[in-house]
């Protein structure tokens, strides 16, 4: 890393950057709060709308997250439809 980058800093992608954000999500969730429904899920998946409609034309629908614990398990979901590309 040059002196030059270090001050002016990196640009990072936008796809680790949101695995950045979920790894967080994720980790505050995993530190001691039990909901049923994780009050970040509405906010995530308004986040990957926006995200996703930068590059695709889709609908709030068409996106769904959903968060699943089983035993010492938890699995996060993310289904996204995206439109059928017309040849």
């Amino acid at each position: 890393m040059s002196l030059l980058s270090f001050l002016i800093g990196e640009k990072k992608s936008t796809a680790s950057v949101a695995k950045e954000r979920l790894q967080i999500i994720l980790a505050h969730e995993r530190s001691g709060r039990n909901a049923s429904r994780p009050d970040y899920l509405p906010a995530l998946q308004r986040e990957l709308l926006a995200v996703i409609s930068k590059y695709v034309s889709i609908e709030p629908g068409d996106i769904k997250v959903h968060l699943e614990r089983q035993d010492n398990l938890e699995v996060l979901e993310v289904k996204i439809e995206l439109p059928d590309v017309q040849r």
